[in-house]
């Protein structure tokens, strides 16, 4: 099913919500174009969304060095949070667009309507879970006090609003099974803007407010996902796919709750193991001093600040694929996947240039300790060669979801942030002695042969069946 306006009359699509995006055929528009309009504002939301991020951080600091701790010892409760919520919505994206892309509109809003009803029962299940197991969890890892007490109070209220963040994670679901960004990109550029003033207001309380410290940190951003919420479900239910939703629809239904499930804890166990290869690097790297975990630490975030224009291009791959894919345009599914691969490289491959180029004067702007510069230096040196991958590896992953072949993504990921890592750095380190630099130079190995392998995945999964070829010929 295609999405446009055309037989609507034009002073009522000009009254409503609906975006741009609604006028793109996802199945018929030239794949350059719909990369373009797809792929820009969703790269545009996701740095507003680092930028929402930088402020908590700074924030926090303004507070005291307690209250700064303790955003980061939350991060891994909530980045599991965020990993079911991308999961869920990545495998509803996925049916959705399949179902829309076969015209089954039924499917589309059952599939929609369900994950919904799913990422309440995880929000909630999420919320109590957190709360029981955070103590512990902050305790095991050496919080106790203030800093303990500071943690608790910023991750008991996050937790306390995870349903929101994983319904408005679920309602962009749909939004982005039709190629529409452009709605979460406006939601991500107001809600930084309002944690800009809402900060402040809530940690100092302003204006006859309670003093909340990191709690109004915690509240100001459970603030934002509420209205962000009420935004996109807005702008759905101003679509006529989604406008009138049956009752009915809204009653449990096991198998395709199963079905949807089977989606998206994939792809939200693939987001997992980012966290655990966050922690295989970090237990090499600490072998050679906090000189060198620092440097690890700035490193990463320069070389996510330099992939940031490449971030986009996995929701036009998702949309357009899992569209294409359910309208059996299979030329059009390879095109996709070809076509993004190539502006993914593009990008990384100047990115890599001015990274390599620029790499001290980026550094020195996080310190400007020589040993620390020198470490830096040297891992930004490998990641210019190795930015290329991500894209790739990326690219690819969505390609599959996209297919309905989740697992992909999870076998990848425990390649590469585990398994690999662990086999790799230990050579190149230790045994052959090479040191920091065996860390480094590992990190582009790793990378470098799990995107060779991405691409002969994925060109197994695109490549012209015998009647395209023969109808080639």
């Amino acid at each position: 099913m295609t999405v446009e306006l055309d037989k609507r009359p034009q002073k009522e699509a000009a009254r409503t919500t609906q975006t741009a995006s609604e006028s793109l055929s996802l199945t018929r528009d030239p794949i350059p174009y719909l990369t373009r309009k797809i792929a820009i504002p969703a790269s545009v939301g996701f740095f507003f969304n680092t930028m929402f991020n930088l402020v908590d951080t700074y924030c926090a600091g303004l507070i005291n060095t307690d209250a700064l701790a303790a955003l980061s010892l939350s991060f891994p409760v909530f980045f599991i949070l965020l990993a079911a919520g991308s999961g869920l919505s990545q495998g509803a994206t996925a049916l959705v667009a399949n179902a829309i892309g076969k015209e089954d509109r039924d499917t589309a809003r059952h599939v929609f309507v369900q994950a919904m009803l799913l990422a309440v029962i995880l929000g909630l299940g999420l919320m109590v879970a957190g709360w029981f197991g955070s103590p512990w969890l902050f305790r095991l890892l050496g919080a106790e006090g203030d800093y303990l007490r500071a943690a608790l109070a910023y991750m008991n209220v996050i937790l306390g609003g995870a349903v929101f963040f994983i319904v408005q994670m679920t309602c962009n679901s749909a939004l982005t099974a039709e190629g529409n960004t452009r709605l979460y990109r406006n939601f991500l550029i107001y809600g930084c803007i309002a944690n800009c003033a809402l900060n402040p207001v809530l940690m100092w309380g302003w204006f006859g407010l309670p003093r909340m410290g990191v709690a109004g940190i915690g509240l100001a951003t459970v603030i934002v996902q509420i209205c962000g919420c009420v935004l996109l479900w807005r702008g759905l239910r101003a679509h006529e796919l989604f406008r009138d939703l049956p009752s009915a629809l809204f009653r449990p239904q096991p198998a395709l709750l199963l079905r949807i499930t089977s989606q998206a804890v994939p792809a939200a166990l693939n987001m997992l193991t980012i966290a655990l290869g966050i922690f295989v690097i970090s237990w090499f790297v600490k072998h050679f001093g906090k000189e060198a975990m620092a440097a690890s630490g700035i490193a990463t975030r320069i070389e996510q600040f330099v992939l940031m224009p490449a971030i986009g291009l996995n929701t036009a791959v998702l949309s357009l694929v899992g569209q294409n894919n359910g309208a059996g345009l299979h030329h059009r599914v390879r095109e996709t996947w070809l076509a993004n691969i190539k502006y993914g490289v593009g990008l990384a491959l100047a990115g890599g240039v001015l990274l390599f180029t620029l790499r001290i004067p980026a550094i020195k702007q996080f310190t400007h300790d020589e040993q620390v510069i020198s470490r830096a230096f040297d891992y930004l040196g490998v990641a210019a060669l190795t930015l290329p991958t991500y894209p790739i590896l990326f690219t690819t992953v969505f390609l599959l979801q996209g297919l309905k072949r989740p697992s992909y993504g999870l076998w990848m990921g425990l390649y590469r942030q585990f398994l690999a890592p662990l086999l790799v750095f230990n050579i190149l380190a230790f045994t052959l002695g090479w040191g920091l630099n065996g860390v480094w130079w590992g990190i582009g190995i790793v990378n470098w042969s799990a995107a060779l392998f991405a691409l002969w995945w994925g060109w197994r999964a695109v490549r012209p069946s015998a009647s395209e070829l023969q109808a080639e010929r």
